[in-house]
């Protein structure tokens, strides 16, 4: 009979379960979401907008870190290195209430770049960074 031992004396119904069907299920399942999770992740396709800005009210003294195209750093009008930068913003917003610096970066330059220096600003105390752009002009097709 099924589900019974034939070979023992006491006819007792089978009490354990067969797990293996359960795990072979388990199993494919993992391999499928291991399989679909990257897809998920970088199949998202996003078109950035671009949008005609106003200024936003600035501090009559503003700090400034400007990044040229060659990689060279400016805080305010003087050329400042790489190693030094954390040090100098140290400095800059040791005097000042108000820790918010803005980046003017070179339009040509390296996302890697931008997002170092943002780093290295981050390390020195000052969380409130803002990025400087041109305001640019509505396009001929939002005009309705």
């Amino acid at each position: 009979m099924a589900g019974f031992k034939t070979n023992s004396d006491d006819s007792q119904p089978l009490s354990e379960i067969n797990i293996t069907p359960f795990v072979d299920v388990m199993l494919v399942l993992l391999i499928i979401f291991m399989v679909a999770a990257p897809l998920m992740e970088s199949g998202i396709s996003v078109q950035l907008p671009k949008a005609a800005t106003k200024s936003l009210p600035m501090e009559s003294d503003p700090v400034v870190l400007t990044i040229t195209k060659d990689k060279k750093l400016f805080l305010g009008k003087s050329e400042v290195s790489r190693d030094s930068l954390e040090n100098k913003l140290k400095e800059t917003f040791k005097k000042r209430d108000q820790k918010e610096i803005f980046i003017r970066a070179d339009s040509d330059l390296a996302y890697g770049i931008v997002a170092s220096t943002m780093a290295l600003i981050k390390n020195s105390g000052v969380h409130k960074i803002g990025l400087m752009t041109e305001v640019s002009s509505p396009s001929k097709s939002s005009k309705k």
